[in-house]
Order: C-alpha cells, then sequence, then structure tokens
C-alpha cells in the first residue's frame, strides 16, 4: 500500500498549521510531521483526492496563504521518511517519547518508544499532549482503563506504566491496530488489550477510565456509548477538538449526566475532563 505525501508550507505557520491538520484528518489523512515551514500529511493513495485537499485550503484562503506539493511513499520507506524528521518529545518534564533509535532519558519518570509507522499519535500533536497532561495527574493505578482511538498506542502504554490495569485500545484502522500491538512489545506492556473496530465493540464493557482523542464528529456520535461504559465516579477525557467546539461536546456529555471538571488549552486545541458522579 502506497501513501501521498502532501507537502504544504502555510502562513501564518502555527496557527494555520493546527487548522489545517484538524480540517485534513477530517478527509482521511491520518499522520502529520512538522517542519520549519508548514508540515506534510500523510493518507492512502487511493483515498487522495486534490479536490477536496484544495477545498479546504479554499476554505481558509482569507487569513491563510497555503502552497502545497505531493509525492507518492512506497509503504516500505515510511520508516525512513518518518526517522528524517522525528524528534524526541518532553511533556512537562516527567514523560519523554521517543523512537527506538534515540537514547532513553533517565531524568525522566516515563520513557516511551513510539515507532508510528502510518498511525497518528506520536505525541507532538497538541491534543496527544494535552491528553497525557492530564493522565499523569490522574489516579488509575490498578483501575480499568479504556484508550479510544488508540493510533500509536501512546495513551495506553503510557497509563500501563502509571499503573492502570487492565487496559483496552481500540481503533479502526489496520495500520493503528498492528501498530499499537508493536509498540507495546517496544514497551515490555503485557496488560493492554487491542482491538479493531468502533465504540460498537463497548457493549457491556465498564472502565473506570476513557481516553478519547478523535474527531468532533466522531466524539459527538459516540458520547452516549463512552457514559454507558464509564463506571460511577470514573473519568472520561475528550480531546481532538478546538476551543470553539467545547460548548457542543459539553452540552451533550452534561445532558447525559456527567459533570465538567476541568477544561486545558492549548494553542486553541481542547481537553475536556468529565465525571460521571
Amino acid at each position: 500500500m502506497n501513501y501521498i505525501e502532501l507537502i504544504i508550507i502555510v502562513e501564518p505557520k502555527e496557527q494555520g498549521s493546527d487548522v489545517l491538520i484538524a480540517e485534513l484528518s477530517e478527509i482521511g489523512f491520518e499522520s502529520f510531521v512538522d517542519a520549519d515551514n508548514g508540515f506534510s500529511a500523510f493518507i492512502k493513495e487511493e483515498q487522495y483526492h486534490e479536490n477536496e485537499v484544495k477545498t479546504v485550503f479554499l476554505n481558509y484562503s482569507d487569513f491563510l496563504k497555503v502552497n502545497f506539493s505531493t509525492k507518492v511513499i512506497q509503504q516500505q520507506n515510511w520508516n525512513k521518511e518518518w526517522e528524517s524528521n522525528f524528534q524526541p518529545i518532553d511533556v512537562d518534564g516527567k514523560c519523554y517519547i521517543r523512537a527506538p533509535f534515540h537514547q532513553a532519558q533517565s531524568s525522566f519518570k516515563y520513557d516511551v518508544i513510539i515507532e508510528p509507522k502510518m498511525s497518528f499519535g506520536t505525541g507532538h500533536h497538541n491534543t496527544t499532549q494535552l491528553m497525557i497532561q492530564k493522565l499523569m495527574q490522574l489516579d488509575v493505578k490498578n483501575k480499568s482503563l479504556l484508550d479510544m482511538g488508540c493510533g500509536t498506542g501512546v495513551l495506553a502504554i503510557l497509563a500501563s506504566m502509571i499503573g492502570a490495569n487492565p487496559i483496552t485500545a481500540i481503533d479502526t484502522d489496520d495500520w493503528s491496530y498492528e501498530n499499537s500491538i508493536e509498540n507495546l512489545q517496544k514497551n515490555n506492556i503485557n496488560n493492554v488489550f487491542v482491538h479493531k473496530g468502533n465504540a460498537e465493540i463497548l457493549e457491556g464493557k465498564l472502565f473506570h477510565t476513557i481516553l478519547a482523542n478523535i474527531n468532533k464528529n466522531v466524539l459527538l456520535n459516540d458520547i452516549p456509548v463512552y457514559v454507558q461504559s464509564l463506571e460511577k465516579n470514573g473519568n472520561l477525557l475528550l480531546s481532538g477538538f478546538f476551543e470553539t467546539d467545547v460548548n457542543e461536546l459539553s452540552e451533550k456529555a452534561i445532558h447525559l449526566g456527567l459533570k465538567l471538571k476541568d477544561k486545558i488549552v492549548k494553542d486553541q486545541w481542547t481537553m475536556l475532563h468529565f465525571i460521571k458522579s
């Protein structure tokens, strides 16, 4: 399976990259790599439609200047492409996310090894970092946890290191399913059970903590299932959306009986922490 790399130059870079990454993820782009003047986005070759991409850029033409080019990435060349761009991530001086070819840093409490291949969730994106920050603050030791839309498995891996047990990780994507299993092995994690599927497979299951770093539309659709699958006094962490989406998501969650405990915002990206009373 080949991938298309969409190479994007955008001004202003920070605001533009955040907005465009969110929009491109809605039309099938799976992974994003930062660059000095923009970023690269990756999508399966058969799912790439240039007109859709141009429409996204046109919608923001009033305040973003965007140029782009494309190239085909052979499946077997993905790791080389990623390795040339990846830099380790420091989250609050506690969690160090690195590739296998980076040296471990003993000053960090949690050392997470990630080989992302084509999966979203290397830790670079603001939403992943927001989830990591909050997860490190929670008491999840010896408590069940669900990583919904697990991507690379980075949140499930960290949750295991913190002490959560047992852990379930779910994603609809083949790459994410396989990559999560690979990354669990690289981190010597053996209490995470990975499944390929969507929220439908949660029926009859209960978790103390649910993590869902997915786009807004999926969250809105699946919040009722998360509420049913959440234990009393359990935690629901949501991210993957902008601050402008908070009211819509909060209203639905509160209507279903959850209480909003915390909100964290970074460059307009947002994490919401709900409690089931």
